[in-house]
């Protein structure tokens, strides 16, 4: 007979997403290669995308500084760690819709999320609402 209670793995709960809606979204995305050294980007960090005349269409960590003629909009969230080096842009999946806790999310160190971020991710789908404290 076959054994339908049988334990398949293990999930470790992280607390990224807070509710069901809006219904999560996963795309494809690149990240744009690091120019001085190797980086690695964690679960959860908000991605912003490169627009403008100089821009590549690839996505920074939301707060890194834009070049000339650059426009770096938020865009998205990364789905899994990933390492960045300097030789080659990274293909990797990413959220494009979710909703997340605010306070689980990382942006570069020196940057804080601001308000219009919020607005810029909500147009795309993507809402914060802090974790319910459990009972």
């Amino acid at each position: 007979m076959t054994n339908l209670s049988k334990k398949l793995g293990e999930m470790n709960f992280d607390g990224l997403f807070t509710d069901v809606a809006p219904a999560v979204q996963v795309r494809g995305g690149t990240i744009r290669k690091q120019t001085t050294s190797a980086v690695t980007l964690k679960r959860g960090t908000i991605l912003a995308k490169s627009y403008g005349t100089a821009g590549d269409g690839k996505l920074v960590v939301l707060g890194t500084a834009a070049v000339s003629n650059e426009t770096l909009t938020p865009d998205c969230i990364l789905c899994d760690d990933i390492e960045v080096g300097t030789a080659d842009d990274e293909k990797v999946a990413v959220y494009t819709a979710g909703c997340f806790d605010i306070g689980k999310v990382t942006v570069s160190a020196s940057y804080t999320i601001t308000e219009g971020d919020k607005d810029n991710l909500r147009m795309r789908g993507i809402v914060f609402k802090a974790a319910a404290a459990a009972n």
